[in-house]
């Protein structure tokens, strides 16, 4: 299986940047949907960005014009690189990975990584 290892998280006052990175320990094929996703306390593990095997990408409403998901499959690395932070982007933040099988997509999680902004 593939395991996922975030870095880059920390503090961070707002209005700041950040750039999370995703380490995975097998090769990222091209085929793979790669994303984002966060969680605070109390609330439920929500999308901020996907990038699908064909390049096109998603985000969250909230992080528009904010956010960028990129990948790098020769360094087995996926990035978000976190611009103009607001304290509300406070969150644990996983890295994803979805690979597909002939039975079916398999769904692989990070560790996560925390993101504290400061108003």
């Amino acid at each position: 299986q593939v395991q996922l290892v975030e870095s880059g998280g920390g503090l961070v006052q707002a209005g700041g940047s950040l750039r999370l990175s995703c380490a995975a320990s097998r090769n990222i094929f091209s085929t793979d949907a790669v994303g984002w996703y966060r969680q605070a306390p109390g609330n439920q593990r929500d999308l901020v960005a996907t990038a699908s095997s064909a390049g096109s990408t998603r985000y969250a409403d909230s992080v528009k014009g904010r956010f960028t998901i990129s990948r790098d499959n020769a360094k087995n690395t996926v990035y978000l690189q976190m611009n103009s932070l607001k304290p509300e982007d406070t969150a644990v933040y996983y890295c994803n990975l979805i690979r597909r099988t002939s039975w079916g997509p398999t769904n692989y999680w990070g560790q996560g990584t925390q993101v504290t902004v400061s108003s």
